[in-house]
């Protein structure tokens, strides 16, 4: 499989909120670097990380973009978020039901078929405006 391809299952299987299958896609000690905190390390990690995305979101992605590098270890993706806030998250806005839309992308590295890195940014002050209402 081809780095295209199994960033491409990944991002499928967001879509279809099967948590398993992004993770038999991850390397046992990929890192995470999310938008806002600190680096996460290893599976186990991103796993309970991707619990307390889907107890506090509902989110799908659209018009996905998977660009790679010609090796192959590098991929780029862009994407549309849309999404539910269902459950405040941490010092977050409160959560009452809102949708939002906005552009995010990740930067991915992939080695033996396995992600290696995971790196995601999105605007979070537009984010928060849109479930404001702003």
């Amino acid at each position: 499989m081809t780095s295209f391809d199994t960033i491409s299952h990944y991002y499928d299987a967001f879509n279809r909120k099967d948590w398993e299958a992004m993770l038999s896609l991850l390397h046992p000690n990929v890192r995470h670097d999310s938008n806002q905190g600190a680096t996460r390390i290893g599976k186990e990690i991103f796993s309970q990380f991707l619990q307390h995305m889907d107890d506090c979101y509902d989110e799908t992605l659209t018009d996905i973009v998977v660009m790679t590098e010609p090796t192959g270890t590098r991929v780029a993706c862009e994407f549309v978020v849309s999404g539910v806030y269902k459950k405040t998250d941490g010092d977050l806005p409160a959560a009452t039901g809102q949708t939002y839309v906005l552009p995010a992308g990740s930067f991915l590295e992939v080695a033996d078929g396995l992600i290696t890195r995971v790196t995601t940014y999105y605007n979070l002050p537009l984010w928060e405006s849109l479930v404001l209402g702003n």
